[in-house]
């Protein structure tokens, strides 16, 4: 899979689960079992905004050429998704949200990996 192509898929699912988390966070998280107080609709609304934010940078830096800036892009997202992967696996396994959520524990395991490719592999030099 290509950078562009990764950085799209990532972008797309930041805008659904952006405007779904941000409009009715609590139907939405109902439907992997969690129960919301005001303070939490806050807070998925917050996060909402985090999801706005990758959004935006995946979208506009989808076509950024190898250097510094894209190699800082790929580690930020590489550390969110591996935490984020990391705190669904252990809110799954606790049976805090039901087995319906091991896709979510899928969707960042699949960026994780792919933003971790992106790390290891070595930069295509193109030559003159």
């Amino acid at each position: 899979m290509s950078f562009r192509n990764l950085m799209v898929i990532k972008a797309l699912v930041c805008l659904a689960f952006g405007i779904l988390l941000l409009a009715i966070p609590d139907k939405l998280l109902s439907i992997f079992g969690a129960e919301l107080s005001d303070g939490g609709i806050f807070t998925a609304r917050e996060y909402a905004s985090s999801l706005f934010g990758n959004l935006f940078l995946c979208w506009f830096a989808k076509n950024a050429v190898e250097s510094d800036a894209r190699r800082a892009i790929i580690i930020a997202l590489f550390v969110y998704d591996l935490i984020a992967f990391i705190m669904t696996t252990i809110t799954v396994i606790s049976d805090v949200l039901n087995p319906l959520a091991w896709s979510i524990v899928f969707v960042y395991l699949f960026f994780t990996l792919g933003f971790g490719y992106f790390l290891i592999t070595p930069p295509v030099v193109k030559s003159i």
